[in-house]
This record gives C-alpha cells, structure tokens and sequence, in this order.
C-alpha cells in the first residue's frame, strides 16, 4: 500500500494562523514555513481514557534531574520523555511532525531553525510555555553548576545561538552548518522551566544558575511540557506519574489524540525481575515485558495465561541499536594491552550466549557501534567468531605464556589474566556464566560482578569498572565524541567507558562533526568504526529486534499494534519507544475479575506481528 504524504508551506500571509504575534523586523521575511498535517496517524479511534498503568522499575532513581551527576541512569528516560520537543518523526514514515511548535522553517546559512511554538502550550502546573524558558536552557546548560560536562561542551561549541522575536517565535542557530536533517536533529531541543528555578540563591559565578544546583534539584522534579508529570514519590518505593487531563493542550494535535490515555501510571521498585513476574501474574501489575527468552518460552505458560486471562505479543522492529557489549576499560592494568584486548575479542563467546541462553532470539551486533544508521554503519565489520586458539596466540604475545592450576594463565610477574566483569540485572547472570565458561578454554578468567540497578551505571561512570556489560541508545546518527574523543577520557560521569582515545581518533571524531556534506560525513563515520574496531575496545554483544510483553486482556492494543521504532510495547523504560497508544479497558478489567472468581475461561491469546521483521 502506498502512503500519499503531503507537507505543507505556509506563506507569510497565512502564518497567522499559527501565531498571534506580530513578528518583528528582525524576522527574515522570505522563510517558508512548514507543518505536516498529512502524515497516517497511528493510533486508535477506540481508545478510551482513564485507570491506572501499574508497572515497576528495578531501582529507584538517584536523582530527578536531567543533567548533573548519576542522572544518565535508565529511568531517566521516564522525566526526560515527558517533555516534548518542537518536533516528533513519524515512527514509520520517518517524517517531521509538530510537537512543541506548530510550524518551523530554515535559514539561508543552513545553520538556522526557527520554530513557532504552540501558543497555547503550558508546563504541567499550567505555566505558559515562552520563549524565555528557551533562553533559560541554554544559559542551564552552558553552565559549570550543573556538572555537566557534555552538555556543556555542546551547548556551547555546538549551538551558536537562541534569538527570540517575540513570546512564540524563536530561533535555534547551530554553530555549524549542517545538512537539514541533521540540522533538525541538532536544534530540536527542549526548553526548561525558567519559573520553576527561579532566582539563584547563591550565584558565585554569576551566570544566573544557582551554585547547589546539583543538590538542590536532586529530587524536586521539574515541570513537563508533555501530558505526564510526576504527582508522588514514596523514596526508594513508588514514583507516580499523572496524566494533567483530558484538556491538555497537545491534544489539538493530531499526532498526539488517542495517545497517552491512562490517567496514572504507578511504577512500583521491585528490585528482582523474576519476582516482579509473580506481581504481574498475581494481577498486581498489568504488563510484564517477555524480551528474555526464557520468560516468553518458559515462565508465560501458566494457568492464567492457558485461561486467557493474561495475553501475549511478539511484534517486530526496525529500530537502530546503540553501542555496547563489553566495554575493556584501558586504563585498567592489562587491558591497556592491545593483545590483551585482542585476544578477549576471540575468547568471548556471544554467538554461544546467544544460542544457548537466549534461544536464538537475539541477533549479534555486526560492531561494537552498534546497528541499524544506513550509511553511516560499516558494512565491512563483522563480530569475530569465539576461537580460543587465536585468543591464546594474542595472550602470549602480551606475555601471558604460563596457565596456572586453575587454567587461567599467567605472566612472568604472577599476573593472573582476570578481569571482573561489571552487569546490572541478576538475570544476565546465566549470560555472563556463559561467557566466563568459555573464555576458560583460552585461560582467561571473568569475574561475576552484579550490582543492581542504577548503582551499576553510576560505578561504570565512574571507571571503577574493568569490563563493562551494557548497551546504550541511539539516534539515526550514530554519537562519538561522548563515547571516544579524548576530552572525556578518564573522567567520572562522561560515557567515555573505554578511555581509549588517540589523536587520529579525536581528528576523526571532530571531522565528523563538522562535516556538512552528507556523503562525506557517512564515509568519516565508517572510518572512525573502523579505528574503533581496530582498537578492540568493545566485544560487540548482542541486540533485541523487537518487542515483546504479556499482558493482562483489560489492556488494549490498536489494530495496528506496533510501529516501526516500538521499543516497547508498554510503559517500561519511557514514553517515546512505547508512542503511548495502549489503553485500559474498566469493562474488561471487570469482566475478567468476575471470570477469575467463577472459574470462566477466555481463548488464549498469542499475537505475533512480523509486519516490520528485517
């Protein structure tokens, strides 16, 4: 089926219908604005709204900020996707939808976005959303008060500017000209409350940003833009988002209506997945994702499910993977040795992890970058297959020529090659016992290191990490400078997790950044790939193309129950991989209570949709 797409221009005599103000001169009077009004909606018209969604999360938050120390933990995504930006893409047309703004247009210097923001936007305590608050973020975030050195280094040497023209109407400017994509990509940036922060107390520095900034805004979470706000918060126990309404003004929006429909979502801190399932199952929670394989093949299969009370969905996506597997820390001792790091390559044994833990569900990523970003992707790479016998040959060039008693091997200064190996979940327990058994045969030892939750991140932000095991998110263009340029190097809270870096790499790292043609700038992502790959720095391990959950039947799915980048089916991990286009069905929900009493069954259901299966 083909989709017909319009864009629509919008002329200055009709801009007024998408701003009260009246520009002033300083507004470029040539721009040709745009909206997308055409795009398929991918929601449902039967959706209802109303219930609480009962989830949970693994661990409790160590902060609510955005910004700042320990804030780059795995519920971050919850407060930050509560937020909208001035535009949305289409998660199957991969178009520019408004979002924050109602129309955009772009600059002769192909630096420059201008936006028009919703005039009836507001912040969740009913504030009106301004340019100010605009200005506000870029001051937050070019300060030394909010220790972020990221945000920092970006705010200020990649966008050059943020103008205002009136209430409504502002201008992004990135410091470098940029492709339109990518443009949009980079200026598409979220504004912060300025009434919420208020005069500074203590302003040493003067740049208008409190000095406690970090410990004063740990646990005050700050106003949103999207229609979810946190409401309560039982520390360490239970966090609460609500819904701001049935009014909420990003409903005059297409792309936004029969979305987000719950009216609150509860996420309780169970700190066990497994015993978060028996929550699920008993009816305490009303979703549990089945990624694990052993969870969808195994434990789904009980009387709840055969009665038809609890169903099941595998759906398919086409989502790009981030980087990650295992990150060798080389400014570790032993690992700052290119052999070693080489032969750990050949000695780990993903594809048998894959096979025999995951049941073959899992795909291996092809480079430790990750998947999924055409063009800038390096075809040529390709994950080295487990072969203990050249893991051996690399060990003994880097001098480990002895095997001790125990298998392991050892060098001429009673160095015994081991390495702990640092993971979050005690489910991936059984995954890096396989890894450990098989890196034996070329007498390398893993050490198991477990530490739960958000903990993990923080300690691996840190570099207290030998190895690391995690994956990270993307965008459609893959990042380095965060992963590998040298200015985060050795640094606790950057995501340089490696510390390998060089100054070919660093000149890679900011060509590509700099670089506005196209072509030319999918060609530097390649090579620097390429450069990472040669330094053996990270395994590639393994990624998840789709989604999958069971699901008690009150909960209901569109016809069309998944897109193209639906990293989750429900709340989980966020707003945006979910698109919030659930709902909760109270005559269901009440029906399949009054079955469970009297014993009456449903048909089983089992959705499999490979619509978007690669």
């Amino acid at each position: 089926m083909t989709i017909k797409k319009r864009l629509v221009l919008l002329s200055a005599s009709t801009a007024a219908l998408f701003s009260i103000n009246v520009f002033s001169a300083d507004l470029p009077a040539n721009l040709e604005w745009k909206t997308n009004d055409s795009a398929p909606i991918f929601a449902s018209s039967q959706a209802t709204f109303g219930g609480t969604f009962r989830t949970y999360t693994l661990s409790f938050p160590q902060t609510f900020r955005t910004v700042g120390p320990d804030s780059n933990g795995s519920f971050r995504a919850w407060i930050l996707e509560a937020s909208l930006p001035p535009l949305i893409k289409h998660p199957n047309t991969n178009e520019w939808l408004p979002g924050l703004a109602q129309s955009w247009a772009f600059g002769d210097d192909n630096k420059t976005v201008y936006f028009r923001l919703n005039p009836k936007a507001t912040w969740s305590d009913s504030k009106p959303v301004t340019a100010d608050d605009y200005q506000f973020m870029l001051k937050l975030m070019r300060s030394t008060d909010i220790v972020a050195p990221w945000y920092n280094d970006f705010f200020t040497n990649d966008i050059a500017d943020i103008i205002t023209f009136d209430k409504h109407t502002i201008a992004i400017v990135s410091a470098k000209a940029r492709n339109r994509d990518e443009l949009i990509a980079y200026t598409n940036l979220m504004p912060r409350p300025k009434h919420f922060y208020g005069e500074p107390q203590i302003d040493a520095n003067n740049d208008g940003i409190d000095d406690k900034f970090v410990r004063k805004y740990n646990f005050k979470p700050e106003p949103v833009t999207g229609p979810y706000y946190i409401d309560k918060i039982k520390k360490g126990k239970n966090i609460t988002f609500k819904h701001v309404g049935k009014d909420w003004w990003g409903y005059e929006n297409k792309y936004n209506q029969n979305r987000y429909n719950v009216e609150k979502i509860n996420i309780k801190v169970i700190r066990d997945a497994d015993i978060a399932l028996k929550h699920f199952e008993k009816g305490n929670l009303d979703t549990f994702d089945l990624v694990r394989p052993d969870l969808w093949h195994d434990k789904s299969e009980g009387k709840n499910y055969q009665k038809g009370y609890i169903q099941k969905a595998w759906v398919y996506n086409q989502a790009a993977v981030g980087a990650g597997g295992l990150w060798l820390n080389t400014s570790k001792p032993m690992l700052n040795d290119i052999n070693v790091r080489q032969g750990i390559m050949y000695a780990t044994d993903f594809d048998m992890m894959i096979e025999k833990v995951l049941r073959g569900d899992y795909s291996r990523k092809p480079n430790g970058m990750g998947f999924g970003h055409p063009g800038y992707d390096n075809a040529a790479l390709q994950a080295p297959k487990f072969n203990a016998k050249r893991a051996i040959e690399y060990f003994e060039k880097a001098g480990f020529t002895t095997v001790g008693p125990d298998g392991i091997r050892v060098n001429d200064k009673g160095e015994r090659l081991s390495f702990a190996v640092t993971y979050s979940q005690q489910s991936f327990t059984p995954r890096v016992a396989v890894l450990k058994e098989q890196a034996k045969q070329a007498g390398l030892d893993f050490e198991l290191n477990l530490i739960d939750g958000s903990s993990m991140f923080k300690y691996v932000l840190e570099k207290k990490h030998d190895i690391s095991f995690h994956n990270m998110g993307t965008g459609e263009i893959p990042a380095y400078w965060e992963y590998f340029h040298s200015d985060n190097a050795n640094k606790p809270q950057t995501n340089h997790f490696t510390n390998f870096s060089s100054p070919e790499l660093d000149a890679l790292i900011i060509s590509f950044k700099n670089e506005f043609d196209i072509e030319k700038k999918q060609a530097l992502s390649r090579e620097i790939q390429q450069v990472i790959a040669d330094a053996n720095v990270i395994v590639p391990g393994y990624m998840v193309p789709y989604a999958r959950a069971g699901y008690w039947r009150w909960i209901k799915l569109p016809e069309q129950i998944a897109t193209k980048q639906t990293g989750y089916l429900f709340h989980g991990w966020g707003f945006s991989q979910t698109f919030s286009t659930f709902w909760i069905d109270e005559k269901t929900k009440k029906e399949t209570k009054a079955a469970m009493k009297s014993d009456k069954t449903f048909e089983p259901v089992i959705i499999i949709d490979e619509a978007y299966k690669l």
